[in-house]
């Protein structure tokens, strides 16, 4: 695990932090209101809400933010594993699969827990200096607990 990563979570649990972060780095999730619930070297969970400037004509929140939302509760650990890493890691989505059950209505978070297997790959790469991947999992659920969607995402990590 990156040293840095506790460094990181302080910014990302500090609210004014955290929105400039967002607006900074992130400005289409700042906009559709996405909000980091919960990290920790495992697991992350992110949260967002349907209001009317997310919403689909189904008056439900359009596929595009779930998959932000989705994306974020994996690449936040992601990138908090690379954050001020020496040598710098690079990361990208190379794939995505969706599965959708529910309207999306209300307040849905989606978890990720491929923590431990996203440090792993980070590691790899760095020591291999070769390119490396993993699927990540996010499951979002309303709340009520059912599950709404879930969403597979393959990161590709390269140590420059």
């Amino acid at each position: 695990m990156n040293p840095k990563y506790n460094k990181f979570k302080k910014i990302i649990q500090h609210p004014i932090k955290y929105q400039l972060f967002m607006l900074l780095r992130l400005p289409m999730a700042f906009i559709s209101g996405l909000k980091v619930e919960a990290i920790d070297e495992v697991n992350a969970s992110v949260a967002v809400r349907f209001k009317w400037l997310n919403q689909n004509p189904f008056r439900s929140i359009y596929f595009a933010v779930l998959s932000m939302a989705a994306e974020l509760s994996t690449g936040i650990m992601s990138f908090g594993n690379i954050y001020e890493r020496k040598p710098s890691v690079s990361m990208l989505v190379t794939k995505m699969e969706a599965e959708f059950f529910k309207k999306a209505i209300g307040k849905i978070v989606f978890t990720c827990s491929n923590g431990n297997e996203i440090a792993k790959a980070i590691e790899e790469s760095i020591q291999t200096n070769a390119a490396t991947e993993v699927k990540c999992e996010s499951i979002g659920v309303n709340e009520k607990g059912e599950i709404v969607a879930k969403f597979y995402f393959v990161w590709s990590f390269k140590a420059k």
